[in-house]
């Protein structure tokens, strides 16, 4: 019981904000989801950390936009290929 309270008040804490995109933009964003139920802060987290990558490492990254592409048409997912690519880039 515990868990759920902190859990609730963790939710309780975080800010949220409303931004404005052209439909356009919301479109692209759209396109970027892995599946329907995707938030939009979840894809945008997630440019946001492969533009990390592509900073330290541009191979991972174009790896990861590959994958990002083939999970659209059903395949693996970005998160599971990130994941992935991380532990090997531990490894070596």
């Amino acid at each position: 019981m515990e868990n759920k309270e902190s859990a609730k008040e963790n939710k309780e804490k975080k800010e949220i904000t409303t931004i404005k995109l052209e439909k356009q933009t919301k479109a692209r964003l759209d396109k970027l989801k892995e599946h329907k139920k995707e938030s939009y802060n979840q894809v945008i987290g997630k440019l946001l950390n492969i533009l990390s990558v592509f900073r330290k490492n541009p191979v991972l990254g174009n790896k990861i936009l590959k994958h990002i592409e083939t999970s659209r048409m059903g395949r693996e997912r970005y998160t599971e290929v990130y994941q992935e690519e991380k532990t090997q880039e531990k490894l070596l």
